[in-house]
């Protein structure tokens, strides 16, 4: 039996930049800083914490040159084998050598913080970020998912073995990004927390220093990846939700098969992703048509539903205002003062020594509610709309005689092309 270790090589590279990765970050740790006596401080700009604006710009350079090569990679050349490579390159400068950060993910926090907050001055390298791969899924679909980005490339390198995840179970937990995106951006806007950064499962890995939750998180969604291919991209990823709506609106993307379909079926379980359009056994045969009034119900459905969910989420408001530190503090002092539990927080003992007045402190709770009852009905209005239009799709598809990928679902990962007979001319 021949043996091949040509394919394995990736996942050796992997290997080797985890365990030199790891010992250069004890290095880094294992003398700390003296401690003097006297009074003696340390300079404040001891350590430089920030690359200056021509380096973030190569960053953008080398973002623009990756998802150049993931297009040509995915659409052109079709080469599983190159985007696996070009996932090890982005894992290594993106995450490891830039350490997860500025990430396009991230970036959503960034820009929604920079629209609803006049004091804030959004960093021209995090609107790049943000806006690169959405124009390259316009134009090529979902490429920047296939290699680029770091979150993805950890996991396409961890998915061993291919289990698909019952249809039911799909649909329930591809909900979850939805809702995860609108809470960031809600969270963002109004100052309380960047609930993306915050949680980033692999942010842990590429820097070392994480809190042990989060190692432990991010080393469970890898274990879980090697069966269930991909759970952070299909399941938690906001950005995704992003890269969902605009790749559906592609100029080009990835193709099942280089030439003419020859329906031999074989690529039905080829996609871990169930992101694979099966065509019709017969379209010359008339399929039965739904009904019109289930159409027309399932869409006047809609704007019911993104009415409903706006109600809900405005009331849910006052709620969601508890990741705001200013109204968790508000209601720690008011707890103390009704209960006479001690408010023993660092937020409330920095609040006592500060001398400002309750009054203050209530009328800033208020303002930061009402900012959170004026930002709840849109993200409820978009729920509404997302589920509304998805079930309505369901009434109105069209009759397939090709095998294609479903443009907003596909990551262009390749994984497909080996199931394909119909070989590329080159």
């Amino acid at each position: 039996m021949k043996i091949t270790l040509k394919k394995y090589i990736p996942y050796l590279v992997l290997a080797i930049m985890l365990v030199w990765h790891t010992v250069t970050k004890a290095q880094e740790q294992r003398f700390p800083r003296p401690e003097f006596e006297g009074g003696y401080t340390f300079p404040e700009h001891q350590f430089q914490y920030q690359r200056g604006p021509l380096w973030e710009y190569m960053d953008a350079a080398v973002l623009v040159l990756a998802l150049s090569a993931a297009s040509w990679l995915a659409l052109k050349k079709r080469s599983r084998q190159g985007l696996i490579w070009l996932s090890v390159f982005s894992l290594a400068y993106f995450g490891f050598y830039r350490q997860g950060c500025i990430c396009a993910i991230g970036s959503i926090q960034n820009v929604s913080l920079a629209l609803f907050n006049d004091d804030y001055s959004m960093p021209f390298s995090a609107l790049l970020f943000f806006a690169i791969p959405l124009l390259f899924a316009l134009l090529s679909g979902r490429v920047f998912c296939a290699g680029v980005c770091p979150l993805g490339a950890i996991q396409e390198l961890t998915g061993f073995r291919q289990v698909k995840v019952p249809r039911k179970v799909e649909g329930i937990l591809s909900a979850i990004p939805f809702v995860y995106l609108v809470l960031a951006i809600l969270f963002a806007a109004t100052k309380s927390q960047f609930l993306i950064c915050r949680y980033d499962p692999f942010v842990g890995i590429f820097r070392i220093d994480a809190p042990y939750t989060m190692v432990i998180f991010g080393s469970l969604l890898l274990v879980t990846g090697i069966f269930v291919n991909r759970p952070y991209c299909r399941y938690i990823c906001p950005y995704g939700v992003l890269q969902n709506i605009f790749s559906r609106f592609s100029v080009r993307h990835l193709t099942i098969t280089p030439a003419e379909c020859r329906n031999c079926r074989l690529c039905e379980s080829g996609c871990p992703y169930d992101a694979i359009l099966q065509s019709d056994p017969d379209p010359a045969k008339k399929r039965p048509k739904r009904s019109w009034k289930e159409s027309v119900l399932y869409f006047l459905l809609i704007p019911v539903m993104a009415a409903s969910l706006a109600v809900i989420f405005y009331n849910l408001a006052p709620s969601l205002a508890i990741v705001n530190d200013d109204v968790k503090l508000a209601r720690e002092i008011r707890l103390e003062k009704e209960s006479g539990i001690k408010a023993v927080s660092k937020a409330a003992v920095a609040y006592f020594e500060s001398g400002k007045s309750e009054k203050e402190l209530y009328d800033e709770e208020q303002l930061i509610i009402g900012r959170f009852k004026k930002g709840a009905p849109w993200i409820g209005i978009f729920l509404g709309l997302s589920l509304g239009i998805s079930m309505f799709r369901l009434t109105i598809r069209k009759i397939r005689t090709d095998y294609e990928p479903d443009r907003g679902r596909c990551y262009s990962c390749g994984k497909c092309f080996r199931y394909c007979p119909v070989k590329l001319n080159t």
